[in-house]
């Protein structure tokens, strides 16, 4: 080790989904508190939610936010490595923030020691810089078939010299077992950098699990950190597409609004301003027969755009459009969803599978073509479009996409200057499109959607606008508190070296 002053710790879990990614966004918050220097690391991540950093270069969404619970800017050195699945067993992969290639999995695993380099150089870089580096592993380090090609779990932690916390998630039934079981099946050389467990998700009077944890750690002879109950009054982002429904409001409103949960969608985290917001009930819906009382409805982005509009007009939802529009309800794509709402979405290079044209839903007068290069970039509009965007009105956002997307008919501007390659709002319906994601973060043009939406079912504005930053900060603290009162806090920050 290059940066033996660093102090480190890595949260590893019995598989994935156990909370991982939020266990170490509660650490780092705990010691931003405490004034630590303290950055998130994953060394390789596949996930379809991605986020593009200042310098333009894209990263996993859950290493952002990982970043933002300390208080810093997301860097790709958080996470060198990120898969974005294509298929079911081809994923593009993205070396330090930009695209190398699409790759199947069988070849990723046969460029281990570039990408192991690409993983160590990251690291070390990254190091030299905090006073503590929180380490994320993927999946389980108990995966047999995979040890030998492993540069994520285990191969990260003997190389960062970090103690190894195992997570097991309780909800899923059968804790100890997994625990007991990822415990033995790390492989000899690794075993002794564990330096004990966390369980998470717990539901329920915890004095009835104490008889458990007493014969396991008879059975283990490692400490349990602490018992982790489930919440569910935090908000945080989700990694997984599987929690996407997390999301969604608890509550009545007087504005519906509905994102289609598309089977590849990708950064579904777009939506969580949404669901702040008082006056909003949010909803995922997989077809249209699961819409209720909708004002609104979403077409998220997607790694795979043709075959997500397949299922799409597959399931219905393109006659189910159109009698919404018909019926006044707006309808609003971003990026992947955008491209989809055109005439025809082009693909003459096989970006996302074999080469072909596809009709696309003919709701917007543009076209979509794809191109060998990803468009990453920060961008800043000025809106102003009446009624939507009562502008002139700034909004920040990200874009991460394929296509180059010109117009094909009369459309209506968002803004002074904004084209059909940010997007466009239809002339004669209630349809619009746009390729920034985070769109909906910005406070005052949220604001401005929404009262439009209220005013079309005759509901008097708002106008007072919330702040959806200043809520995810105390958000962040409430994740901290979450984890000090909960888990055994000395004991794992005597594992860094901090009393």
């Amino acid at each position: 080790m290059s940066n033996a002053s660093v102090k480190t710790i890595m949260f590893q879990g019995t598989g994935s989904g156990v909370g991982k990614s939020l266990l170490v966004a509660a650490f780092c918050r705990v010691l931003r508190q405490m004034g630590v220097r303290v950055a998130p690391f994953k060394a390789q991540n596949m996930a379809l939610n991605s986020f593009v950093t200042y310098d333009g270069l894209e990263m996993g969404r859950a290493q952002a936010f990982q970043a933002e619970a300390c208080e810093i800017a997301p860097d790709v050195r958080m996470n060198p490595i990120l898969l974005k699945p294509t298929g079911d067993a081809s994923s593009q992969v993205i070396l330090m923030g930009k695209v190398a290639c699409n790759m199947p999995a069988g070849s990723f695993y046969q460029n281990r020691q570039r990408h192991l380099a690409v993983v160590k150089e990251a690291y070390c870089s990254l190091a030299g810089e905090f006073d503590v580096i929180v380490i994320e592993g993927a999946g389980s380090p108990a995966e047999i078939n995979l040890q030998a090609t492993d540069i994520v779990n285990m191969e990260t932690a003997a190389y960062a010299n970090a103690p190894v916390i195992i997570i097991g998630d309780i909800d899923r039934g059968g804790v100890f077992a997994w625990l007991k079981g990822t415990y033995d099946l790390v492989s000899d050389a690794h075993r002794s950098r564990i330096a004990g467990f966390l369980i998470n998700k717990f539901r329920g009077d915890p004095s009835l699990l104490v008889p458990g944890l007493s014969q396991f750690q008879g059975i283990v002879p490692l400490p349990i950190f602490g018992v982790l109950p489930w919440f569910s009054d935090i908000t945080v982002d989700q990694e997984d597409g599987v929690y996407v429904h997390e999301m969604s409001s608890k509550r009545k409103a007087p504005i519906n609004i509905s994102v289609i949960h598309l089977p590849r969608i990708s950064n579904f985290t777009d939506f969580a301003p949404l669901a702040f917001e008082k006056d909003v009930a949010l909803s995922f819906v997989r077809r249209p027969c699961e819409l209720r009382d909708c004002d609104c409805l979403v077409i998220p982005g997607t790694k795979a755009t043709r075959a997500d509009l397949d299922f799409i007009r597959a399931v219905g939802w393109d006659s189910a459009m159109a009698r919404l529009l018909d019926a006044g309800v707006f309808i609003f794509g971003v990026c992947g969803g955008y491209q989809m709402l055109g005439e025809e979405i082009r693909d003459p290079y096989g970006v996302e599978g074999e080469a072909g044209t596809s009709s696309g839903l003919r709701f917007l007068p543009v076209i979509t073509e794809f191109e060998a290069h990803k468009c990453l970039r920060n961008t800043s509009v000025i809106l102003n479009a009446p009624p939507l965007f009562n502008g002139p009105v700034e909004a920040r956002g990200y874009e991460i996409h394929m296509g180059l997307t010109r117009p094909c008919g009369p459309f209506k501007c968002l803004g002074p200057g904004i084209g059909a390659d940010i997007g466009v709002l239809g002339i004669d319906s209630p349809v619009a499109g746009v390729y920034l994601h985070g769109v909906f973060e910005n406070d005052l043009p949220r604001r401005m959607f929404l009262d439009y939406l209220r005013a079309k079912k005759g509901l008097d504005p708002i106008g007072e606008v919330s702040f959806y930053g200043a809520f995810r900060k105390t958000q962040f603290d409430c994740l901290a508190d979450w984890l000090k009162n909960h888990a055994d806090m000395q004991a794992l920050l005597s594992l860094i070296g901090i009393k």
